[in-house]
């Protein structure tokens, strides 16, 4: 679906006073009924993470750190069966997932006498029953499961749906008889960055030649493209557009409708702002070549 930049302005502008609660959505959904509630958590976690991305150095100073971890171990004293963490970390505008790995990485500290490993900190986060300290994997694991931008059930959400929608992708292909070459043929071949299709004949999309596609968990806003642009899509275009644009194509339309079937929830890379429904699904990244069919 499409939003104008004046509406998606204005509810990133009600998300900013939101946290990452349950609660949340309710509100965001009372707010702006017209929108689904995919769409609307597919913003909300984007603008968290930009939130989070713009004060994260503020909560990482020792002092910070020193502060939460006193006031932790002083509720957990007063109430120990209290969400002490997940409401410390509501409290300071903090992803709960990552107060609880501060809180974790600085017990571990005390309890050890020095920095755990990052595989280590990682390792208990997965699995929280491996903390020693059962008041304090309780508290992680309210945090995991109740955030809902960052941690590692956010992540293995992400990715068991990106792993199925690929699935889904080269299977839509299939079927319409389309033939492509995909991220693991390519690197077979020895190509060490590529994107997730490479189309062996070029579809015409509204006029326009498309070489490859793309696929992105993440929601698909202005200043995301920008950033896939730079750090990825240019270089695609650079290293496919060759060899790719000497390839006839005709642009019938039977074939033309058959692609746009498949890509019905597209994106150009145009002046206007495109958004995709699910915050999970994978978004089909579309970047336009302006090349002579022969």
């Amino acid at each position: 679906m499409k939003l104008s930049r004046a509406e998606y302005n204005e509810i990133a502008r009600f998300m900013e006073k939101l946290r990452p609660t349950r609660q949340c959505m309710r509100m965001l959904k009372e707010k702006f009924p017209s929108q689904s509630q995919s769409t609307l958590l597919s913003i909300f976690s984007l603008e968290y993470q930009k939130r989070i991305k713009r004060t994260i150095s503020k909560h990482h100073t020792p002092e910070a750190i020193e502060t939460y971890y006193l006031r932790y171990q002083s509720e957990m004293k007063n109430n120990p069966t209290a969400p002490v963490l997940l409401s410390l970390a509501n409290e300071v505008n903090f992803s709960p997932s990552l107060m609880a790995r501060l809180i974790l990485e600085r017990h571990l500290q005390d309890q050890e006498g020095a920095l755990s490993t990052k595989s280590v900190i990682n390792s208990l986060l997965r699995e929280p029953s491996l903390i020693r300290d059962r008041q304090l994997a309780n508290q992680v694991y309210q945090c995991t499961i109740n955030d809902c931008c960052y941690g590692p059930l956010v992540d293995c959400i992400k990715h068991a749906i990106g792993q199925e929608h690929e699935i889904l992708l080269r299977d839509m292909l299939r079927e319409r008889n389309l033939s492509f070459l995909d991220e693991n043929q390519l690197r077979i071949k020895g190509y060490d960055k590529t994107p997730d299709i490479i189309l062996e004949v070029p579809i015409a999309v509204e006029g326009h030649i498309i070489h490859w596609i793309e696929s992105k968990a993440s929601f698909g806003d202005y200043q995301s493209h920008r950033t896939y642009l730079n750090d990825q899509f240019w270089s695609y275009w650079n290293r496919s557009s060759s060899h790719l644009s000497e390839r006839c194509f005709s642009g019938r339309q039977s074939e033309h409708s058959a692609f746009m079937e498949l890509i019905s929830q597209h994106i150009q890379l145009d002046k206007s702002l495109n958004t995709t429904n699910a915050m999970y699904k994978k978004i089909l990244t579309l970047i336009i070549i302006n090349a002579t069919c022969c």
